[in-house]
């Protein structure tokens, strides 16, 4: 009876330390992951441009898995909710999906609206907030926005560029004198941030500004190009996305404005915008942060053989969205998604699951060389960014290009916008924000 008894405290013992063991082990085994939330909008009237926008962000995060076997050894993992554009629902997607894992590594919102909602919130959750070409534009200050991201432009470079390029083809900055130009713009927090840097410009270069908002969803703007028509701006500027933007183009023709005296914001620029229009819209000219074509670089390559070809690409198809610009830009977005994680486990440790904190430190401190965009498969897709404390936007290289009637063609260098206008508008902006909000400013040295 004694040796029985001995036996069962001898498999009792062996039991409770096999369960220490496994209790230990199976997290030491268990792979990092890193979770990146997808905010999209696949229904609503801007869904065209955001179907191929959320294809892009989707793709390249399952391209890192399957080919990289996810950053360092850290599966990238990812869910995506919808937002219909709305911002209550973006900020209910916030929400839900700030905490999970080892907490979001950065909301790309897709909305300018949303990005205003949540960017208070994301101060105090410690969130980086990444708005690649759009969302606040002063927050390109990073001693005021320590979690704005807005990389690679704003609205306000974006407006800039197109001016520039008005200039050019009017023989220089001087000819703008006593011209007229129109801004066609969405009525929302989206189609207004240009304003502001328009009025800086027409009142340096003498330009007259004509404001003409369009009610959303921009199904009905016949009364705003009648305006138009009377009024006989020199150039038009076309903030718009989604359904709002081919109506627009229709309604250009119809009134007998000149499409080659349009220019749109990038989310106005993508195929799925003038496809069905053909030579309707043949000369409507777009701003980009980046070249197009399935074909200019080594990451479709890569795309094909390790997603699409395993028939996981989220362009079912494989010829409706994929190489698209819309889809290139939203692989854009989450490759500097990666890059900030990748940048950030150089510092807090390769092969570890980071928190948000410290992606944040990877989006300050990118550095994309030309040697590195290479190696990514972007090299000819993109120039080279580094971003600091101070410069949330790094560099804000931007182009033209022009409708053929089949296809967008690369229509002007590169350019960027006139620091002597933008940086003092930005700090002016921002130590607003700053006293409004009661933000203490940190020290950057870079």
């Amino acid at each position: 009876m004694e040796m029985k008894r001995l036996n069962l405290k001898l498999a009792a013992a062996l039991v409770a330390a096999a369960g220490a063991v496994g209790a230990v082990a199976t997290p030491a085994m268990a792979a990092e992951e890193q979770f990146v939330p997808l905010l999209v909008y696949r229904t609503g009237s801007f869904a065209p441009l955001g179907i191929p926008w959320a294809d892009g962000k989707l793709d390249y995060l399952k391209l890192v898995n399957e080919r990289d076997g996810g950053v360092n050894g850290v599966k990238i993992t990812y869910e995506e909710c919808e937002t219909a554009y709305a911002t209550d629902r973006g900020v209910e997607c916030y929400e839900r999906l700030k905490g999970k894992g080892t907490g979001a590594s950065g909301f790309d919102t897709q909305s300018t609206g949303i990005t205003f909602a949540v960017s208070d919130k994301a101060m105090v959750d410690k969130v980086p907030v990444e708005t690649m070409g759009y969302g606040l534009s002063q927050s390109v200050d990073g001693s005021v926005f320590e979690w704005n991201f807005p990389l690679l432009g704003t609205y306000w470079t974006a407006a800039d560029v197109m001016i520039q390029d008005i200039a050019k083809k009017e023989g220089g900055m001087d000819k703008l004198k006593g011209k007229k130009i129109a801004l066609v713009y969405h009525d929302s927090p989206y189609g207004k941030e240009p304003i502001p840097l328009l009025q800086k410009r027409a009142a340096k270069e003498g330009f007259e500004l004509v404001l003409y908002p369009v009610t959303a969803p921009g199904v009905e703007q016949k009364s705003t190009w009648l305006q138009i028509r009377q009024a006989r701006p020199n150039y038009v500027l076309l903030w718009s996305a989604g359904i709002m933007t081919p109506t627009a183009i229709r309604e250009a023709q119809a009134s007998g404005y000149p499409r080659d005296k349009m220019y749109a914001i990038w989310w106005a620029g993508s195929e799925g915008d003038v496809k069905d229009l053909g030579d309707v819209a043949k000369g409507y000219n777009a701003i980009t942060v980046h070249n197009s074509g399935a074909d200019t670089d080594k990451v479709y390559d890569d795309l094909k053989k390790f997603v699409y070809d395993k028939g996981q690409g989220s362009d079912k198809s494989g010829k409706t969205t994929l190489g698209t610009i819309a889809h290139t830009r939203g692989m854009m977005i989450s490759m500097l998604q990666v890059e900030a994680i990748r940048t950030a486990q150089e510092k807090f440790g390769k092969g570890k699951a980071l928190t948000p904190e410290q992606v944040r430190w990877g989006f300050e401190n990118l550095n994309l060389t030309q040697e590195k965009l290479d190696k990514l498969g972007f090299g000819q897709i993109m120039r080279p960014v580094k971003t600091s404390c101070s410069n949330h936007k790094g560099d804000d290289w931007a182009r033209i290009v022009q409708w053929d009637g089949a296809k967008f063609k690369v229509a002007s260098d590169w350019y960027q916008a006139d620091k002597a206008i933008l940086d003092p508008m930005v700090k002016e902006s921002a130590a607003k924000y700053a006293k409004e909000k009661n933000i203490t400013p940190r020290t950057c040295e870079n």
